[in-house]
Formats: structure tokens, C-alpha cells, sequence
């Protein structure tokens, strides 16, 4: 989850930018950056840090442009480097795209355009953007971008402009979103309500699968047809600090809400299309060798993050078959574990930066053993240090009390243990289809529940929906599944969530 800007009008656009930026820096702040048109050219800043840091690197420039887009990041392919930052160039520097979402297909569209002679800087997935809008480009920004999507794989919110058509903005959205704020001889582009306010509440709510062109003078949707899309004023009456948390009353209650987002996508490119096998190429170096060697599984981690990991060891010995011993990273060290080579340590942590998590895994790694991290952060200390790391895609967790990130882990939890368990031997290929069919189901389930939540309700009447979310783990039937008062059907016959 990142935050997107973008302004054509009139006014300066740098002010604009930054004040949108600082509006969503909830939604990520590892990095940020942005981009405008000035004198013919494309003028990109961009840093790691803050947006402080950023404002910073712009030292007060005067800059006269009218049109620009900006980002603030929170890290999902490659590290929170200057160089990851959004925006991503294409090859001349002519062509600029800031993004949000997961290309899941962007390793083979990369070696592609390499092919081509594509030159390419970064680790991300959002980079083959630029390079692949620039490969359609003849002239025509929006046709260009509507011939790329056609291509990607995932989900995506981006904004593109370059500097041959530099008072037009094209949006595209799928499965993140994506808002476009009008106004008087100026239009504005958001990934979320709070950058818009200061300027307009009316505005347009994107449907996925739309692509938008945005200039001073108005707005255009369209639809992956080319076919332009009528769409109704959407006023906003929420105050700021209500938009920032979605209009939800608090952020641990707008993160409840999150939940089937965050399953979804850390389950997304995870499970074949059949849906009966587990692709975890970021566990690849475990051969096979390695993983029938596996003599025991440690895991370890501190708060929540523990208690997913005691899911896990119920969910890897009866699934997988493998010893596992569960500790509090606070005391892992100081009782000088009985680890040698042939065992396997997982640390769980949410954000990567868990000081007892972090002196844990490296008393594993000094014993000797191999260690995997689950975390949701890129680039965090546990994930540079671990040998092999397992990211959840639950964005920002703001709120103390942990939600999305909580089942996200026992989502991964899920997905290693069929996964060890398929090339162990340990069950045939109809079990785990029938095991990942009900998890491919959890998503839908648990937006299902919240779903009845009243329209408009307040927190009192939305905690009575998310309360009914229950999450069965461990080694009962089905490994995972969630409901409230939905039917989710076992091995060893129905059982009702809630």
C-alpha cells in the first residue's frame, strides 16, 4: 500500500504534491518522490526516508511547473533504496509512472523489453511501466498506456505523463485504488480521499479496469475498450482526519476492513491457476536436498507475531511432518538453543525491525542453521538478514492492536506448510487441492462478514460484524478458514465460523 498524487492546472504543482504526500503518508513512508514537467523536460527527485527527506533534496527550488505526480512508498519489490523510489523512467527519461499494487508477471515482461534493449536501473516491478508504455508510444499517451495494461498481470493504480504531452495525466486501476478530484481549470489524482481535500470534495471513484485522462479542462474515463465510461460526482463530507482513516472512526478499525485486501494479496501469485500447488520461488534455494534434510523447525518471533508462529507449528507438524518448537525471541538466545545445520529457524515479524526477533535469528545463523524470515516490510533489517524471506502484503499497520498483519502471517503459515508438506511426500495432491480451494476461499469469506456491517455504521456497529471473523488454524481440518456464521465444509464434515 502506497500513496499516489497527481495535479494539472494551473497553480505551482511542487506545493500541491507535497501537501497530497504528506496527506498520505500513512499509507507508506520508506520512500518518496515526484516528478514534473519543466521546461520541456522531465525534472524527477526522489529519496529513501521521509517526506521531510525529500523536501529536503528540493532545497526550495523555485519551480514553475503546473504539472506533476508524486509517491510515497512502502516497499514490495526491492529494497527502500533512492534508486527504488517512484517515479520510474523509461530509457530517454521522457516518459514517468508512480504506482501502486503488484505486477506479477513483471520478471517476464522485464527479460522481454531487455530483449529489446530496454535498459533498466531498479529492483521493482513497477519499473517495466515506463519502459513498456514507452515501447506502444507513437504520439499518443493514453493509447500507449491502454495497449500496456493489456499486458500486465496483478493489480495496479498508476499515473503516467511524459513530457511530449506535459498537460495530461493517464490513470489506470485495477484492484487498488484510485480517485480523481475535480476542480475549476484543475484536476487532481489520488490513491486515497485525504490528498484531495484541501482542494475539492467532489470527485471520481475508478472502477477497476478504468483508465482515465486528466487535463486542466476536464476529465475522460474510459474503459479497456477505449469505450468512454460515464461516472456519477462522488461528494465527499467526511472531515480530514476522518478520511485519512477511510471514514472509518480509528485506523485499527479501517484495518479490520483491510483484511480481505491482505489476504488477497498474500495469497496472489502464490497458488497455481488450478489452485492445487504452492508457488514460493522466493523459497526456491531449499532444494530438495535441503528440505527432506530438515531435521527440525524452529520458530520465533515476539507479541502477535508469536502467536502465529504457534499456528505454524501445529500447522507444520501434522501437515509437513516436522518437529517444531516455538519460542519468545526475548528468551531464544539466552537458552542457548539446541540447533545444529540440518534445522530450519523461522522469524516472524511484522515490521522487520523487532529487536529481540533480529538478535534471535542471528544467534540461529551462528549456530549454523538456515534461516527464513516472514515479514512485511521490505528492506527491514530482518529481511536483509535472514537467508531467504517470506514477505506478507498487508501494507502500513498503524494501529497498536495487530489485524491484517496478524492473519497474513498465519496465511504464510499455511501456504509453507502444504508447501514443505507437497515435496516431503507427506500427503497427495488432492489433499492440499482441497486444503488451498478453502484457503483460496478466505478472502471472500471474510469480506462477506464485514460486509454486514450496516451502511454508514459507526464503529459500534462495525465491531459487530468484524467480531464474528474467526480465524481456525492449527492442525484442525482444513488448516485455515474464516467465517461468521458462514458454512465452511472439512474432512470431517461442516463447521460454522463466528
Amino acid at each position: 500500500m502506497c500513496g499516489i498524487v497527481g495535479y494539472v492546472g494551473a497553480r505551482p504543482a511542487v506545493p500541491i504534491l507535497i501537501d497530497g504526500l504528506r496527506r498520505l503518508e500513512y499509507r507508506g513512508y520508506d520512500s518518496a518522490g515526484l516528478v514534473i514537467a519543466e521546461n520541456g523536460s522531465l525534472v524527477v527527485v526522489k529519496r529513501a526516508g521521509t517526506i521531510g527527506v525529500l523536501v529536503g533534496a528540493l532545497d526550495g527550488t523555485p519551480y514553475n511547473s503546473t504539472v506533476g505526480i508524486g509517491h510515497t512508498r512502502w516497499a514490495t519489490h526491492g529494497a527502500p533504496t533512492d534508486v527504488n523510489a517512484h517515479p520510474h523512467t523509461d530509457c530517454g527519461g521522457h516518459l514517468a509512472v508512480v504506482h501502486n499494487g503488484i505486477i506479477e508477471n513483471y520478471l517476464a515482461i522485464k527479460a522481454w523489453l531487455a530483449g529489446l534493449g530496454h535498459k533498466f536501473k531498479s529492483e521493482t516491478d513497477t519499473e517495466v511501466l515506463p519502459h513498456l508504455i514507452e515501447h506502444y508510444y507513437d504520439g499518443d499517451l493514453r493509447a500507449a498506456v491502454l495497449r500496456a495494461v493489456k499486458h500486465l498481470g496483478g493489480s495496479y493504480a498508476f499515473l503516467a505523463m511524459t513530457r511530449h504531452e506535459p498537460c495530461r495525466l493517464i490513470a489506470a486501476r485495477q484492484d487498488s485504488p484510485l480517485v480523481i478530484g475535480l476542480g475549476k481549470g484543475e484536476n487532481f489524482v489520488a490513491s486515497d480521499i485525504p490528498a484531495l481535500l484541501p482542494y475539492t470534495r467532489d470527485t471520481y471513484l475508478l472502477n477497476d479496469g478504468d483508465l482515465a485522462e486528466v487535463t486542466p479542462d476536464g476529465v475522460q474515463v474510459f474503459d479497456l475498450e477505449d469505450k468512454p465510461q460515464a461516472r456519477e460526482i462522488f461528494h465527499v463530507t467526511w472531515e480530514a482526519d476522518q478520511a485519512e482513516k477511510g471514514g472509518y472512526d480509528h485506523f485499527m478499525l479501517k484495518e479490520i476492513f483491510e483484511q480481505p485486501k491482505a489476504l488477497r494479496d498474500t495469497l496472489r501469485g502464490r497458488l497455481s491457476e488450478e489452485g492445487a500447488q504452492v508457488r514460493l520461488e522466493e523459497l526456491a534455494p531449499l532444494d530438495a536436498g535441503c528440505i527432506e534434510g530438515i531435521r527440525r523447525v524452529f520458530i520465533t518471533a515476539c507479541g502477535t507475531a508469536y502467536h502465529a508462529g504457534v499456528v505454524g507449528k501445529y500447522l507444520l507438524e501434522k501437515l509437513a511432518r516436522i518437529p517444531v518448537e516455538v519460542d519468545i525471541a526475548s528468551e531464544f538466545r539466552y537458552r542457548n538453543p539446541l540447533i545444529t545445520p540440518s534445522d530450519l529457524v523461522i522469524v516472524v515479524s511484522q515490521s522487520g525491525e523487532t529487536a529481540d526477533t533480529r538478535a534471535a535469528l542471528r544467534e540461529a545463523r551462528a549456530k549454523g542453521a538456515r534461516v527464513v524470515a516472514i515479514t512485511n516490510v521490505v528492506g527491514s533489517s530482518i529481511a536483509r538478514e535472514a537467508d531467504l524471506v517470506f514477505y506478507t502484503w498487508a501494507g502500513p499497520e498503524i494501529a497498536v492492536a495487530s489485524t491484517k498483519a496478524y492473519v497474513t502471517q498465519l496465511v504464510a503459515f499455511v501456504l509453507l506448510a502444504v508447501w514443505l508438506a507437497g515435496r516431503r511426500g507427506e500427503f497427495a495432491g488432492a489433499e492440499a487441492k482441497d486444503i488451498l480451494a478453502a484457503l483460496r476461499e478466505v478472502p471472500a469469506q471474510a469480506a462477506a462478514v464485514l460486509e454486514q456491517a450496516p451502511a454508514g455504521a459507526g464503529g459500534a456497529c462495525r465491531y459487530a460484524a468484524a467480531e464474528h471473523i474467526l480465524f481456525i488454524g492449527g492442525g484442525l481440518d482444513y488448516a485455515v478458514a474464516m467465517g461468521g456464521g458462514l458454512k465452511l465444509k472439512g474432512r470431517s464434515g461442516e463447521r460454522r465460523g463466528g
